[in-house]
């Protein structure tokens, strides 16, 4: 869920690399267009679009690097749908927009992996452990690895939705542990040279991993803060077409879509239990 920003000359790049994708036909000019990343994203809308052919929904997907925020700032995208709220609150500050939620949609469990241990007790002293580099996520990152009994957060540090917390914070680490930040879209490629990653939901799919079944330890989705959500601007979120697709990508024929597909891998926020 990192997103570099968008310098002038690579946003207009990409739109003229995309042509067809960001340009609209007279006869889409009322297409709804969504960036998002590849999985599960833009699989989950490509389910909506065959859910729902009255929506003329235009599914955009985004490679890694880039910041659909800033396309949706720029009206270059009508909406996205890639992150978290504590990720869209960082933004907003960074960008000096706000946006709109029009919908909360799943959870991709933040996990731990190695290809070295087999079990968290494995891990030697002064183990190397990559964690996404960007506030919202490495704060995430060290709240599942205080979970799992690896490190202890400094006291108050108990509600990740609260307080976030950097390496720092960290009061407590028995095994000495060497917390390596780097971009979350790397760090499946850095599983062959630390003990242990801590790897975003989406990547860990990206990469062939399957986070219900691979991951030595997985966040829990009751209670957990970063749903991914649909975002807009203000001015569109009484858009019919945006309350549209809000009421499509939170119906019982998604949730069970996502269940099925992602098999505990992505959790819909309608099948989660409080």
């Amino acid at each position: 869920m990192t997103k570099k920003p968008v310098s002038g000359w690579i946003r207009v790049a990409l739109l003229t690399a995309l042509g067809s994708t960001f340009t609209l036909s007279a006869q889409a000019a009322d297409a709804l267009r969504v960036a998002a990343d590849p999985v599960p994203h833009a699989e989950i809308l490509q389910f909506v679009q065959k859910l729902d052919p009255s929506l003329n929904l235009k599914v955009i997907e985004i490679p890694n690097g880039v910041n659909s925020n800033e396309l949706l700032a720029h009206g270059d995208v009508d909406a996205n749908y890639f992150q978290h709220v504590p990720y869209l609150h960082s933004q907003e500050q960074a960008l000096g927009q706000k946006f709109a939620v029009a919908a909360a949609v799943h959870i991709e469990p933040l996990g731990v992996y190695s290809h070295k241990h087999k079990t968290l007790a494995d891990v030697p002293e002064n183990g190397t452990v990559a964690v996404p580099n960007n506030v919202t996520n490495l704060s995430r990152a060290l709240y599942l690895l205080q979970d799992q009994g690896l490190i202890t957060l400094k006291p108050g540090f108990t509600d990740p939705a609260k307080n976030q917390a950097t390496p720092k914070d960290i009061a407590s680490n028995p095994k000495h542990l060497k917390i390596l930040e780097i971009e979350s879209p790397q760090i499946p490629r850095s599983l062959d040279d630390v003990d242990l990653a801590v790897i975003n939901g989406n990547y860990a799919l990206e990469a062939g991993l399957s986070p219900a079944k691979d991951a030595l330890g997985l966040e829990k989705a009751t209670g957990n803060p970063y749903a991914n959500i649909l975002v807009t601007t203000p001015a569109l979120a009484t858009d019919p077409r945006i309350k549209q697709l809000a009421k499509d990508l939170q119906s019982p024929e998604v949730a069970k879509f996502i269940t099925e597909k992602y098999a505990g891998s992505v959790i819909p926020v309608a099948g989660i239990k409080s």
